[in-house]
């Protein structure tokens, strides 16, 4: 961990480079930012499938069973579910069981360098890309207090995590500065007017590659998220595959996106949308953003770009090709 002057923090968790940043700190920022770090390092900690000892890997060992967990993946849980109900199941942490027979059952950077292919990926993908159904029925778990039974499945709560370790840092620095900023590797939460006073300036990348933003947004306020397949895709036997999965056929989701990108008031509601509005393919995408007002934006795989009604007063600069 690196600490800067203007109380700027930098450090690795859940694979991602971090970045806490206060403007203009006030009495006890030092304190809140420390705690800001440990909110996240919670989230690190308990909601990896990748470590066999944190508190998911144990209560998805055993699906059916009760579990008294720590109170962040109790409450892991219960947002996943929320999300997963209004979103009427397009969010379904139980995706995580086909990332896996993908060989997506440890970090990224293991599966980038060796090599991927199991018996389950087999039946797998002969029963899902012949265009055969295969959605689950509606996830129901259940959370008492620190209690939880995860309702007979396995999950992957990486689809919502960073939002949730965004969100719990945030709440810690709520009165640390004048401007604050947790970036958790594209998730992230900008409050205040930012160091120059008129918004934090986020630029876009571009997921085709391009050494350049596609868009730049002038945000106060908000949660920013963005789900891409630039970085996150790799081939099983030779069939491409990525890591935003559909619930709905168990088969690499998102046809024709290479990105989205979502403002919410709740980091964690930013990432569950851009996810779900990923899903819905370049075909919908622009009627589901308007039907949910979401500020959302879009790149295809051919590299257009897309923006909803709701995005638009947000952006200062949009590449032109």
């Amino acid at each position: 961990m690196t600490v800067s002057t203007d109380l700027a923090v930098t450090f690795t968790s859940m694979a991602s480079d971090i970045e806490i940043r206060v403007v203009d700190p006030a009495p006890g920022a030092e304190d809140a930012v420390d705690r800001a770090v440990a909110a996240i390092g919670a989230i690190a900690t308990h909601l990896t499938r990748f470590d066999p000892e944190s508190a998911l890997s144990k209560a998805n060992r055993a699906p059916n069973a009760w579990h008294e967990v720590p109170a962040v993946l109790a409450d892991a849980v219960s947002a996943a579910h929320s999300a997963h109900r209004v979103t009427h199941g397009l969010f379904d942490p139980r995706v995580g069981a086909t990332l896996a027979a993908w060989g997506y059952d440890k970090s990224f950077e293991r599966i980038q360098t060796e090599a991927v292919g199991t018996t389950s990926w087999d039946i797998e993908i002969h029963r899902t890309l012949r265009g055969v159904p295969v959605a689950q029925a509606t996830w129901t778990p259940t959370v008492t207090g620190n209690v939880i039974n995860l309702g007979g499945s396995p999950i992957d709560l990486g689809g919502i995590g960073k939002g949730l370790a965004v969100r719990l840092a945030a709440a810690e620095l709520a009165d640390a500065g004048r401007s604050v900023l947790v970036d958790a590797g594209g998730d992230e939460w900008l409050a205040g007017p930012g160091p120059d006073g008129d918004g934090w300036k986020v630029g876009v990348e571009d997921p085709l590659g391009r050494d350049e933003h596609v868009l730049v947004l002038a945000v106060t306020d908000l949660g920013v998220a963005t789900s891409s397949i630039a970085r996150q895709r790799w081939t099983v036997r030779g069939v491409p595959v990525h890591h935003l999965v559909d619930p709905r056929t168990q088969t690499p989701g998102g046809a024709g996106l290479a990105a989205v990108t979502v403002l919410h008031p709740d980091p964690a509601w930013a990432e569950v949308w851009s996810k779900t509005l990923y899903l819905t393919g370049a075909a919908d995408i622009a009627a589901s953003a308007a039907a949910l007002d979401l500020a959302a934006a879009w790149v295809t795989v051919d590299g257009e770009i897309g923006l909803s009604t709701s995005i638009r007063p947000f952006v200062l600069w949009q590449v032109t090709r």
